[in-house]
Formats: C-alpha cells, structure tokens, sequence
C-alpha cells in the first residue's frame, strides 16, 4: 500500500482506533525520509493558501465596513499662526494666517483642470477613485522599503490632504484606499475635483489653487493661461523641489516638468499643438513676497529656524503651513539687538552713493555658545530688502582666519615629511621658514602648480619674517609656516580635522596649498561654531537654532544635536592660548580693548575679497565677515578702499571693529 492511502482512515486491527491526519494535513509527510518529510504536499499549500485568502478576505471586508468617510473634508484648515520665541520665553514673531480660499470648480479655467490632471492622474474621470496599478507600485514601494505615498489618484491625494499630520504607513495607506472608494461613490468627480483644487498645498504658504494663482502670479485662478496651470500643476509634486525662486536646481526641474505637463495635455487631446506651440518661454512666477512682520532681523531668525525644523523634525513644509506651531528659538533678543548695533555703528560712514567702492558691500555676522546655540546673527541690513542672509552664506572665501584649524590639525595629528614615513608630532615651539615667497614642499619635493611654476608661500604685505615657531605664526598672522603646516600635515588630514569642527564638507575648497590658508567658503556661523571648540576644550557641538516645537500643547519631536569631542583639551588649550595672544600681542590687538582674556584672529584673503574676524569671550564665540558682491551673480569685489579707507589697510579691520564693538556691549 502507498504511503498516501489510508490517510485520515482508523487503524485496521480490531479493537483499535487510531487517528491518522487527512490527506489534506498530512505533515509531516508518513511515509516520506529525509528532507522529502519536511516538504509539504501541494495538497496542504493549498489549504494553507485557501485559508489565508479567506483571512484576508474577511479582515478586508471588516476593515472596509468599519472605516468610516470623514463628516468634513475641509475641516482640517483650520487657520493658525505659526509663534516664534526668543529664547526667554517672549514672543519674537506671528507669521501669517494659512493663505487658503474656497473657489468653485466653475471658476478653475478648463485648461487649468485638465494640466492638474494631466500631471497627477490623468484616468481621474474614469477610475474607480483609486488606480489598481497604482497600488501595485505602493505595495512594492512598500515590500522594499520605499515611500508609501506612491500610486495616489486624485480622490486619494483629496482623502490624504485631511489626514496631513498623519504617518504614512501601511494602515494609514489602507484607510486612504477605502476612504477613496466611498468618497467616489458618494460625491462627483467634479465635487472631489474641486475640494482637492482647494485644499492642495501649492508652496509659499498657499492651500487651494487660488491663493496659489495670486501667491505665484497676482492673479485669481480664473485669470490663469494654460502655460501658469502647467506651472502650478507642476508644484503638487511637491513645491519645496519645484518652486522655481528656490534655486537654479528647482527652476531646472520646474522648467521640465511644465514642458511634460504640456505635452501630457496634448496627448490627452486637451490642448491643440497649435496652442501648444504658443506656450515655449517658461512663464516665471513673481517673487515671492515677504510678510511684513518679518523686518529687520526678524526675517533671517524665523527662516532660519523654520529650515532647522524642517531639516530635524518629521514635519514637513505642507504641515508647518498649516500653523499652529509654537517654535521655541536659541535666539537671545538683547544679543541680536547688540550686534545689529554694532554692525550699524561701524558701517555709517560707508556711502554706496558717492564711493565706488562701498558698492554692495556685505556683512554678516553670528555668535555661537560653546554648546551650539546659536544665540545671535547679523544676516543683512533688512530682510524685507534683502532676503540673502549672509551669515548663513557659503560662498565666501574664510581666508587666513583657517589658519586655527591647520594649527590644531598639526597639534593632533603630526607631520609626515616623507612619503610612507612614521608621522613627526609638532609642538607650539616647532620652528618654520616664515619668509615671503618660500617654495612650498611635498614629500616628493617642490610644488608645482597647474600654470607650470612652483607655488610660494604668500605673507599679508609680502613680509620676511625669518624663522619663528608656529604658535609665534598663529599669533601673528603670518600665512606662509601655516600654508607649508596644512602640506606637511596632510590636506586630507586638514580636512578631516575641519569637518569635525563643523565645517561642512560641501564648503570645503581645492585641496591645492591654498587650502592651508583659507580657500574653503563656511558660513559665519559655522566658522564660529568651529572656534567655540577651541574655548570648551575641544568638544564641538553642530550650531542649531531651534530649542523646541510644540502644537496646540503637544511636543514635537526634534532632533537636536550632540557633542563630541573634536580635539583633545590639550591641543584645544594650545590653540586657544595662540588666539589669546594674538590680541595680547599679535595680529588681532585691536581686539583687546573688547575684554580681559578675549581670544581671536582676523582673516584675509590673497585676492582682498573678503574681510573677517573670529574670536569668543569664552562663552560665546562670534564671525564677521565683510564682503561685496553683486547679489545677482555673487562675483566677489575687492575690499580696496571700503569705506574710503588707505589702500594698505587691512580688510579684516571693518569686521574687527564690528566684532569689539558687539563684544563689549555687556
């Protein structure tokens, strides 16, 4: 007999009954050796399976049934502030009401329609409110780890903008799937339209395709060509990567995306090619306007804070338009109010009008605590009339004020003179050839620079300054031993050392000799952020703006960074004693009046095109820099002659008087 037959049947001898599994659960398998015991029958795979598509069956039924549609889909715009705090608890700024307004569907040019739909879901008319192949993409999206917000009709998008402050996972996804197909057998496909027109966020702070047509072109949405409809249409795939006034990188994708929007609308026989052919010059959008509570420096703190949230929190820019937030700022308002002052004072006598030379001519400026507070920055005259904050700018050469860093990189980490050689240790005492116009060496031997020639070193002046020791060349300011310092060390080495600083990776310049001296471009806040190492024994925390955000009484999470220990307190106590002594006696006494035991450095550039100084009292650490430059294109001028100054002075003294006028101020 085969071992299959008897299956589920009693035991033949008489006087017995013995229960055997069926046929169908015959596992592990009788009759069956090794490995072959283990494999189940076809027959229990497909009970299995049978048992399971009943589950879910049932389980989707059930979920179905239960799942309720919303009583109100527009409720959930409720209009709120988003209130900004100083750091003491009192209010800095109440920005705007959600910039939202209801339009019947009526009132949307059909051209307008037909490019959303063209755009998110052309088959809109015809689904069943959600799109099977959609859901495939989702649920594979899903299987390997990708976004769960793929493969969204426009009933789902019009169900998910209600549920905006929700996660998106996998009940989340299953809700919006169900709520969609109720939704579209209870209301029109115009009514659905229209409510996701108006409940969209388009970017600028806008919900609704009407505050969009006035935010992106002063218009009202019945106003709008076929060409601005692409435009916005284009913005629902998500306005902080298409918003066209962001950046060249969004204007990019902006621009072809409304080309395929066009086309898309061609192909769907919604817009002649005749008309398409009209429509071949991107339509820009206007500026986006500033709110007028945002004065002052009012503007650079709450854009600030509003991109830290942004950036270290789960809320995105769609849910912070929304409001209601309450976001609690490192910002110290008597400090802020300091430097503005300070920045003013030393600056009165620039005339762009009548000299030259004070054309465009820039200043920022932050303070820093040794714990990553950002307690105060300077980002521009008013940020109603230049919203380019140049405290957080990234296009400005830091110049010699680097030299610390290649100092500490040479204390902690050596030299390596000779290629595959053991690393030497430097000390403060180390002696090195502070002449102008020394070759710079590798271990290899000369430098040789693109043009064919070998690189020098290049002092402030052109200076010989004979041999002195390293620390004598931090305090003095003398380029050409730090220059020589940063080959000797290695400029990877100089780099890593940097990064782990704060200097962000993305600013960091040619690794060339130059870098040595300054070729990198970190923000002011982050050179400051760098030098408060150097104060608190080497531990360095990322600068961050934002303290906490909650909603409606509700904690936020966000993520706020931690300390780790750059250097170690021996190098950091090294480098900070040389920048104590280059106000004491060295470069930077011109500082020393701002207080007993102040540290810093001022910082050139060999081309004069910006200007800085650097230092802290010990609790907080404080950059300037001064430069000019056309906003339009950002080509860097020289510094020679600002504010009618002698053709020798040096470019670093407007930012170190801004710098010692704030540091006094008690």
């Amino acid at each position: 007999m085969c071992a299959d037959q008897g299956d589920g049947a009693e035991d033949e001898k008489p006087g017995r009954r013995r229960w055997r599994p069926s046929r169908w659960i015959n596992y592990p398998r009788r009759g069956r050796r090794g490995v072959r015991r283990w494999l189940p029958s076809w027959r229990l795979l497909l009970l299995v399976a049978g048992t399971g598509a009943v589950v879910l069956a049932g389980w989707l039924a059930w979920f179905y049934r239960t799942t309720k549609v919303p009583e109100d889909l527009n409720a959930f715009a409720t209009q709120q502030n988003n209130v900004y705090y100083w750091a003491d608890g009192t209010e800095m700024a109440r920005i705007g009401q959600t910039n939202r307004q209801e339009v019947p569907l009526d009132r949307v040019p059909q051209s307008v329609q037909w490019a959303v739909l063209a755009a998110e879901n052309e088959t809109f008319y015809s689904d069943p409110g959600i799109s099977i192949t959609g859901i495939g993409r989702a649920v594979y999206q899903m299987a390997s780890g990708g976004d769960t917000q793929g493969g969204s009709t426009i009933t789902q998008q019009y169900v998910k903008n209600i549920y905006l402050n929700q996660r998106q996972d996998m009940s989340r996804k299953l809700s919006e799937m169900v709520i969609a197909i109720k939704l579209d057998q209870r209301m029109s496909k115009q009514e659905i339209l229209e409510g996701y027109l108006n409940t969209s966020w388009f970017g600028r702070g806008s919900y609704g395709i009407e505050r969009a047509a006035a935010a992106y072109y002063g218009k009202d949405v019945s106003q709008l060509d076929p060409s601005e409809g692409a435009l916005l249409a284009a913005l629902l795939k998500g306005a902080g990567q298409f918003d066209p006034a962001l950046s060249a990188e969004n204007h990019q994708r902006a621009e072809d995306r409304w080309s395929w929007i066009l086309d898309r609308m061609v192909k769907a026989g919604k817009l002649s090619a005749a008309e398409r052919a009209k429509y071949t010059v991107f339509p820009e959008p206007r500026p986006q306007p500033k709110s007028a509570g945002l004065s002052g420096q009012i503007g650079y703190l709450v854009d600030m804070a509003r991109t830290y949230v942004e950036s270290h929190s789960d809320i995105t820019a769609a849910q912070f338009d929304l409001g209601g937030h309450q976001i609690h700022t490192t910002f110290e308002k008597p400090k802020v109010n300091a430097l503005a002052a300070a920045v003013q004072d030393a600056t009165k006598g620039i005339d762009p009008g009548n000299r030259e030379a004070d054309r465009f001519l820039r200043v920022g400026a932050a303070s820093v605590s040794l714990d990553g507070r950002i307690v105060a920055l300077y980002g521009g005259p008013d940020y109603l009339k230049q919203g380019f904050d140049n405290a957080n700018t990234s296009s400005v050469p830091v110049g010699s004020a680097f030299t610390p860093l290649v100092y500490a990189a040479g204390l902690g980490q050596g030299v390596q003179r000779q290629r595959g050689g053991s690393r030497t240790p430097v000390l403060p005492t180390t002696t090195y050839d502070g002449d102008n116009g020394v070759n710079v060496m590798t271990p290899e031997g000369p430098y040789w620079g693109r043009d064919g020639k070998i690189v020098k070193t290049a002092n402030d002046g052109k200076r010989d300054w004979g041999t002195l020791t390293l620390r004598s060349a931090l305090e003095q300011s003398v380029n050409g031993p730090m220059m020589q310092l940063g080959m000797d060390v290695g400029l990877e080495q100089v780099q890593k050392t940097a990064v782990d600083l704060g200097v962000l990776p993305a600013t960091m310049g040619e690794l060339v000799p130059a870098f040595g001296v300054g070729n990198s471009m970190p923000s002011a806040i982050r050179t400051a952020d760098a030098y408060a190492a150097f104060a608190g024994g080497g531990r360095h925390t990322d600068p961050y703006s934002v303290l906490g955000i909650t909603r409606n009484g509700e904690q936020l999470a966000l993520r706020l960074p931690t300390a780790a220990q750059a250097l170690t307190p021996a190098v950091a106590a090294e480098v900070d004693a040389a920048l104590k002594g280059a106000v004491r006696t060295g470069s930077a006494t011109s500082a020393a009046e701002a207080g007993p035991d102040v540290a810093g450095k001022p910082g050139t550039t060999a081309d004069r095109t910006a200007g800085w100084f650097v230092g802290y009292n010990g609790q907080v650490s404080t950059a300037v820099t001064v430069f000019r430059a056309d906003l339009k294109d950002m080509k860097l001028l020289s510094l020679e002659g600002v504010g009618g100054a002698a053709p020798d002075t040096p470019d670093s003294a407007l930012p170190t008087r801004i710098w010692t006028s704030y540091m006094k101020t008690p």
